[in-house]
């Protein structure tokens, strides 16, 4: 039987994070969800016309990396890595369920995601999966971390509208 972990510790934590992250540090981005259902594929299976639902705006953490420009044959490829932490909380409160594909927007900059991640325990257990008796009020999946990188409004079918 665990001692500590439970849910009133979850609570805990949770709404400490939760301040930090709303009204502290205050990162928020746009988060556009693929519409699988009506967007039509070629004969790859890719999608030339994309549907997108969004943005949802959320609350986030951010770990920017630099952009690298390489030269090939069509012009000058941009690439940079971004990283978006988001509390699980957050994403279950705005109805949000991260895939690879989506697109996440951030200072008026598109972010495909490449990787989603869900590895972060409170304590190391997640309540969800409790294969002991007593140990399912124990733990809790904390966050989801999704790996991006920099794609062109172009590239995804965005169309940006100015006045």
């Amino acid at each position: 039987m665990a001692l500590f972990g439970s849910k009133n510790d979850i609570g805990t934590f949770k709404g400490i994070s939760r301040e930090l992250v709303e009204n502290i540090i205050s990162q928020e981005c746009g988060y556009y969800k693929i519409m699988l259902q009506d967007t039509d594929k070629n004969v790859y299976g890719e999608g030339l016309e994309k549907y997108y639902i969004g943005p949802v705006l959320l609350n986030c953490l951010i770990e920017r990396g630099d952009f690298s420009f390489a030269s090939g044959d069509f012009g000058t490829d941009v690439s940079r890595p971004v990283t978006f932490r988001f509390l699980k909380d957050h994403l279950s409160d705005a109805n949000v369920v991260p895939e690879v594909g989506d697109v996440v927007m951030y200072n008026e900059l598109y972010y495909l995601v490449d990787n989603v991640n869900q590895n972060q325990l409170i304590l190391g257990k997640d309540s969800d999966y409790a294969y002991s008796e007593g140990l399912e009020n124990f733990g809790s999946s904390y966050s989801i971390i999704l790996t991006c990188h920099y794609a062109s409004p172009d590239a995804l079918g965005i169309n940006q509208n100015r006045l």
